[in-house]
């Protein structure tokens, strides 16, 4: 592959809706969980984390590190990694471009130094992370378990609720 070439194929790869979120994101929401993308979070939470934590920067009114989802009420957040990118220990992350290393060795590395950064800040505002990694989501009922353990479980709404009682049609009563 010709060095063009390359560059090619490397400027098409997205950081944002990536087969691996998109997939995570389906089987989360199939079991009732709702969230937000790439970090966003509400204007007020964003205010409120300023002001108890001036020196930790949210850029653009997002979490650091722009989690991939984001469940504000429990303040939680996860972060789907592709294993090349972000140096995991699996065989995809661990192999390392043989040519143009100058570049690429300082870019990694710099990912990983930047990725534990990112979680720091995010425990010290307070929040939980998860990272999964591109490679554990071949397996959905794996990854399914694993975010619902850190998640907790999901939170139903009753709609329609009143004060007299719960919502006609649901057998309680």
């Amino acid at each position: 592959m010709s060095a063009a070439q390359r560059s090619r194929l490397m400027s098409r790869i997205s950081s944002k809706n990536t087969g691996p979120e998109l997939a995570l994101r389906r089987l989360l929401h199939a079991a009732g969980y709702r969230y937000r993308v790439h970090g966003i979070l509400p204007a007020q939470q964003v205010a409120q984390l300023h002001s108890l934590h001036p020196g930790i920067p949210l850029r653009g009114g997002k979490l650091p590190g722009s989690p991939d989802l984001v469940f504000s009420a429990r303040r939680k957040a996860i972060f789907v990694n592709g294993c090349f990118w972000h140096g995991h220990d699996c065989p995809v992350g661990q192999r390392r471009p043989a040519s143009n290393t100058g570049y690429w060795n300082p870019k990694l590395d710099a990912n990983i130094a930047r990725d534990q950064r990112n979680l720091d800040n995010l425990a010290a505002l307070g929040w939980e992370s998860l990272t999964l990694w591109e490679c554990e989501l071949k397996t959905m009922d794996d990854v399914l378990c694993r975010a619902a353990s850190f998640l907790g479980p999901v939170r139903i709404a009753q709609r329609g609720a009143t004060a007299q009682g719960p919502p006609q049609g649901t057998g309680v009563g």
